[in-house]
C-alpha cells in the first residue's frame, strides 16, 4: 500500500487522482489549502488524510510530505499567473526532492515540451525542466484539452442558446480527455513507477472535430445544437493565452496516439467524447450556472 500526497486535490485533476488511488486501497494525502472546504470534507469522508499545503510555503510543503511513498503534482497559473505557476511548480519540486520521494508524477499539457509558444505551457515546460534535474524519481503526464471545460464557461452559455461556440474551424480534429481518465492513469503511473519512470506521456482519449462535439451534444442535450466558429480576436480581448493556445489546436493540432493509449492500458478505461456527454447532467448544469451576456 502506497502513502501518496497529491496537490490540487479538491481540483478536476487532483481530485480525480485521489479517488482513483482510494478506490485502489492506497492511502492518500489530499494537499490544500482550504482543508475545511466542502471538496475537502468529500474527500475526507472518502477516506483520505487532507492537510494544510501551500505551494508559496515551502515549509507547509515539507511537512505534508514528509513520510509520504510518491508525490502526484499539479500546477496552474489560472487567478494567478504563469510566473507563479512556475516559481510554486519549482517550490514542489524542491520540496519533494528534499522530502526523498520515491516518485513525482506532474501532470503538464501534451506538446508543452515542444516550444509551442501558449503561455501556460511554457511555465510548465520550465517546471518540467526543473523537475527532470532535481534528482528524484519522475513521470510527466501531458493531457490533452480537457472534455471538462465543455461543461462550463462560454461553452455551457452558448448551449443554451442551442450554440457550441468554439475557437476553431468545424473540421479539425482535437485530442481530448475527461478529468477521470487523467486521474486514473495518473493512478496507474503510480502504481507502476518502475515502468514510468522518465517517461513523458501525451494522453488523451478520444479526437473529435468541432462540428462532431457539435452533434454529440446534440444527442446528449436532445436538442439541436450547431458549431459556431468563435473569432479569435474575440478571445484575445479576453485572453491573449487561451488565444494562443487556440492558434496553436488551429495550425498545429495536438496529435496524441489514441489508438495506443486504448490499446497499451485498457485498465483506465478510456472515455470517448459521448461516453463523457452522455454522463453529464446538463440541465443542472444549465440551471446551476448564470447566464453571462
Amino acid at each position: 500500500m502506497l502513502t501518496v500526497a497529491v496537490t490540487g486535490a479538491t481540483g478536476a485533476q487532483g481530485g480525480a487522482t485521489a479517488r482513483a488511488l482510494l478506490a485502489a486501497g492506497h492511502r492518500v494525502r489530499a494537499l490544500t489549502r482550504r482543508p475545511g472546504s466542502p471538496a475537502a470534507d468529500t474527500l475526507r469522508g472518502l477516506g483520505a488524510d487532507v492537510r494544510h499545503a501551500d505551494l508559496d510555503d515551502a515549509a507547509s510543503l515539507g511537512a505534508a510530505l514528509a513520510g509520504a511513498d510518491s508525490l502526484f503534482a499539479v500546477t496552474t497559473p489560472f487567478g494567478t499567473d504563469t510566473d507563479t505557476e512556475t516559481r510554486q511548480g519549482k517550490v514542489l519540486v524542491d520540496a519533494a526532492a528534499a522530502a526523498r520521494l520515491g516518485h513525482v508524477v506532474f501532470t503538464s499539457a501534451a506538446h508543452a515540451d515542444r516550444g509551442t509558444g501558449i503561455p501556460h505551457y511554457e511555465s510548465k515546460r520550465l517546471i518540467e525542466r526543473h523537475l527532470r534535474a532535481a534528482g528524484v524519481p519522475w513521470t510527466v503526464i501531458a493531457p490533452a484539452a480537457f472534455m471538462d471545460n465543455y461543461a462550463g464557461g462560454w461553452t455551457l452559455d452558448g448551449l443554451r442558446d442551442g450554440t457550441f461556440a468554439w475557437p476553431m474551424p468545424a473540421g479539425l480534429p482535437l485530442t481530448l480527455i475527461p478529468a477521470a481518465d487523467i486521474g486514473a492513469f495518473a493512478a496507474l503511473v503510480l502504481l507502476r513507477r518502475e515502468e514510468f519512470t522518465g517517461q513523458r506521456l501525451d494522453i488523451a482519449s478520444d479526437a473529435r472535430t468541432p462540428g462532431q462535439i457539435a452533434e454529440t451534444l446534440t444527442t446528449a442535450l436532445g436538442r439541436p445544437v450547431v458549431h459556431q466558429e468563435v473569432p479569435l480576436d474575440q478571445v484575445r480581448r479576453w485572453s491573449t493565452d487561451l488565444a494562443a493556445m487556440f492558434a496553436y489546436f488551429t495550425t498545429h493540432g495536438l496529435d496524441v496516439d489514441v489508438a495506443g493509449l486504448r490499446r497499451d492500458f485498457p485498465e483506465v478505461g478510456w472515455h470517448s467524447f459521448a461516453d463523457w456527454a452522455a454522463a453529464q447532467d446538463w440541465d443542472a448544469l444549465s440551471a446551476s450556472a448564470p447566464a453571462r451576456r
